[in-house]
């Protein structure tokens, strides 16, 4: 059995952590991991590195002991559930910071961030009356998965989803903030940024969703978290409870299942039932459906047209469309 087919181990991990030659570092992050088998997506920045991966279990010594040779003390999630198709290939990139955030470093104090809580004492703020839980990940995130009562913000990007949360958060710099995303690295800076913003009591999800479920389900106390835990690789989602929160997008029937569309010229992301996948041949319009259909060359032209009339805005792929809406009306 070859290395790509074999059990595999997910995991992720960061840290933030001055590193002045990134290139050099993801240089070597390479010849050490391409030949362990690992697959994932690799973020360098000069401000860290963010991880997610996956590669053979019976590797993983030796990759601990790379990783921990380079970074002592990482903190490592492993993933809820242990598929061996989480990941496709290795891709370690240079980017200009870890999560896009539109912020500028040198305005405020990134070091100063919120008290980490972990998922006992989250439960214990959360019972405090004036407390207030914010999702700091993405709408087409929390769709699927959130704690109950949380501050869900409808961005569909994190640069987008911090002034949306500091607005509505304004009024409330005495109360106890409770920030929680996937991991953990988009509540460093998000809480490093409303403490520069004047509020006193932040706290962050230690680890994340993803060391909360495992928490919680040591600990054998009910989980307050409800749903699937989205995660950026093939898989979709790992489920945290069984409650299906979310509805699909065309018939609105329970169900919380991500998929692309099918025509290559939109491949919005979206939420879409196995009834509703055969019928609209896995796209999430009539339009698209019919678009797909047409020769190549008039597919591209149509998609061409479409990013005119969104302003060329990428992240227009990520809104929900309601099942009575046709791309036409956009």
């Amino acid at each position: 059995m070859s290395q790509h087919l074999s059990a595999r181990t997910t995991l992720s991990f960061y840290r933030y952590v001055l590193l002045p030659e990134p290139q050099a570092m993801v240089d070597t992050l390479r010849a050490a991991w391409a030949p362990l088998g690992v697959l994932g997506r690799i973020y360098v920045a000069a401000e860290g590195i963010n991880a997610q991966l996956s590669l053979p279990s019976s590797n993983i010594d030796a990759f601990l002991l790379q990783l921990q040779s380079m970074f002592p003390d990482m903190p490592i999630k492993t993933a809820l559930e242990e598929p061996n198709e989480a990941f496709l290939k290795l891709t370690i990139k240079v980017r200009d910071k870890l999560v896009g955030d539109g912020l500028s470093d040198d305005s405020f104090d990134t070091t100063r961030v919120g008290r980490h809580l972990d998922a006992a004492s989250f439960h214990q703020a959360m019972d405090q009356g004036t407390a207030v839980v914010v999702d700091m990940r993405n709408q087409y995130e929390s769709e699927v998965g959130h704690f109950r009562g949380a501050l869900l913000p409808k961005a569909n990007t994190f640069r987008d989803a911090l002034p949306e949360v500091l607005e509505q958060l304004r009024g409330r710099e005495e109360d106890k903030i409770l920030l929680y995303c996937t991991g953990g690295i988009r509540c460093e800076k998000a809480s490093a940024w409303l403490i520069h913003n004047g509020f006193k009591d932040v706290n962050q999800l230690h680890g994340g969703i993803i060391a909360y479920a495992r928490q919680v389900a040591l600990d054998q106390v009910p989980s307050r978290f409800a749903g699937k835990n989205f995660v950026f690789d093939h898989r979709r989602g790992e489920r945290v409870t069984a409650e299906v929160i979310a509805r699909c997008h065309q018939c609105e029937q329970p169900y919380d299942g991500h998929t692309n569309c099918r025509f290559e010229g939109c491949n919005r992301l979206f939420i879409q039932c196995a009834s509703c996948a055969d019928e609209f041949s896995g796209c999430c319009s009539r339009l698209c459906q019919e678009v797909r259909l047409k020769p190549r060359a008039e597919q591209i032209a149509i998609q061409h047209e479409w990013e005119e009339r969104q302003g060329k805005n990428k992240h227009w792929r990520l809104t929900r469309l309601p099942p009575s809406v046709e791309r036409s009306s956009l």
